[in-house]
């Protein structure tokens, strides 16, 4: 990149170049806003960036205009009550986790949960009990947490007092959330499900829209689910909105958090956009969801096509808004995919190992599938005479947590370096991004192979959250 370029520049240069995006946000870009009449929310964008003058209501008190959105989504969701989030999903769980275990208390969780979850820890002074999903060994990748998991560690833990578990995840593999809600009822437990993937389900789904996919969170028992409404509906990124879908949560301590930990100056243009996608939901949603499910089943047939490009697809609860590509039959890496792909335009959201992960969203259009499709022809083209059956892999974020011994958190903490860490208690988290899930967290012992993935990801030029410059991680004293 050059030296002086700023932020501005690269987002004009990359908008020239007229992308595809198969990754967040859902919206796609200022076709969506344009084609339904809200080109005019653009157009005046600047002069939408106010604060809480008269009449624009306020968030931590809604009774006017923001109040009358959060009713929408209600409404939408089937909840009792729903809430504007301007710090994301992430906003979202802390609050609900907070809200949920007393201080010092034991949060039931996903091993594979998204750092905010482990925020909450820190912020709650909360003991984790870890839940471990399905291994899905021949793509490298989690599945499912299953309701036995789920009940295995309720039993271990009795005095929990909630759950909280991420469906689906990053890959679109959702949890049976209707067994699970039962079991932690039967127990009396609070059931968080972070659904920032999928804020969609509720209607791609539906046989109606021509869909067929999992259940969404809220018609399966939670009682507070969180959706990324920006991840794959149509409001900007960093928007959000959480559901409260029982009594099992004190309403007012949720509250009580949420204000605790947003911005008290919340983005109008975050909320007005949340206000724009819930519109485009009431008023064109079947048609949206329609077009949505008939691109993805253009893309799914079309692609069995071209030779030796696999398609993950046939995984029970699995939603297929996420393309998951397994390279391995191409010889190549994920990371060696995305960069033909992104040479030709067309940006994905992750890559792990041999999978490449595109996300689709309610703003994507039938030519992204098809310039999607002649892309893979061509690169497949361009491979000749794979290396089929050799499974090539480089470090990109894909090993996977493993059950391990629990330490108590260290209270007094050092910096070493990375390399001197083997053996010592992990007291800062270190999370490869994306995906955003620990590879260790506080408490947790390092080892010799962990100190040699996360270098390998460092050599490979990928993020790890908990490693600083000067190659040191935070570990006990």
């Amino acid at each position: 990149m050059e030296k002086n370029k700023t932020t501005t520049d690269f987002l004009l240069e990359h908008a020239s170049i007229q992308p595809v995006s198969f990754h967040m946000p859902g919206h796609k870009g200022a076709e969506l806003y344009c084609r339904f009449g809200y080109g005019a929310f653009l157009d005046k964008l600047m002069d939408c960036d106010i604060t809480e003058i008269p009449g624009a209501d306020n968030l931590f008190q809604t009774e006017g205009i923001l109040e009358r959105t959060q009713r929408r989504y209600a409404r939408l969701y089937g909840a009792e009550r729903s809430y504007l989030l301007v710090n994301g999903t992430s906003g979202g769980i802390l609050a609900a986790a907070l809200a949920s275990v007393p201080e010092g208390g034991t949060l039931i969780m996903a091993r594979n949960c998204h750092k905010s979850v482990f925020n909450a820890l820190t912020l709650g002074n909360l003991r984790p009990a870890y839940i471990y999903p399905e291994m899905l060994e021949e793509f490298g990748i989690l599945g499912a947490v299953t309701a036995a998991e789920v009940e295995r560690a309720i039993k271990e833990a009795p005095n929990a007092s909630a759950v909280i578990l991420p469906s689906p995840n990053y890959y679109g593999i959702c949890s049976d959330i209707r067994a699970i809600a039962e079991v932690t009822r039967n127990y009396g437990k609070v059931l968080i499900v972070d659904q920032a993937h999928g804020a969609h389900l509720k209607w791609l789904g539906q046989e109606r829209n021509g869909g067929r996919g999992p259940e969404c969170a809220e018609d399966a028992g939670a009682d507070v689910v969180i959706n990324s409404i920006h991840k794959t509906l149509a409001s900007f990124t960093q928007s959000a909105v959480l559901n409260l879908m029982s009594d099992r949560v004190d309403r007012y301590a949720l509250e009580d958090k949420l204000q605790a930990v947003q911005s008290t100056s919340p983005s109008y243009l975050l909320m007005a956009s949340l206000d724009i996608s819930a519109d485009l939901l009431e008023t064109y949603g079947g048609d949206l969801m329609w077009q949505w499910n008939e691109n993805l089943r253009y893309f799914y047939e079309e692609v069995k096509s071209i030779l030796d490009i696999q398609v993950i697809e046939n995984l029970e609860s699995l939603d297929r808004s996420k393309i998951n590509l397994d390279t391995s039959p191409l010889g190549i890496t994920a990371a060696e995919l995305e960069r033909r792909l992104m040479k030709r335009g067309i940006f994905p959201e992750l890559t792990t190992g041999n999978i490449l992960m595109l996300m689709t969203g309610i703003g994507n259009q039938r030519r992204d599938f098809g310039r999607l499709l002649h892309a893979l022809r061509e690169i497949r083209a361009e491979l000749g005479q794979c290396g089929k059956g050799e499974r090539k892999t480089e470090a990109q974020g894909g090993r996977m947590p493993e059950k391990r011994r629990i330490y108590p958190v260290p209270k007094q903490k050092r910096r070493v370096r990375l390399e001197e860490a083997e053996g010592l208690i992990c007291a800062a988290s270190i999370i490869p991004y994306p995906p955003g899930i620990p590879l260790v967290c506080p408490g947790e012992k390092l080892k010799a192979e962990d100190i040699a993935y996360i270098s390998q990801l460092r050599r490979a030029g990928e993020k790890v959250i908990g490693v600083n410059d000067e190659g040191r991680v935070t570990v006990g004293v």
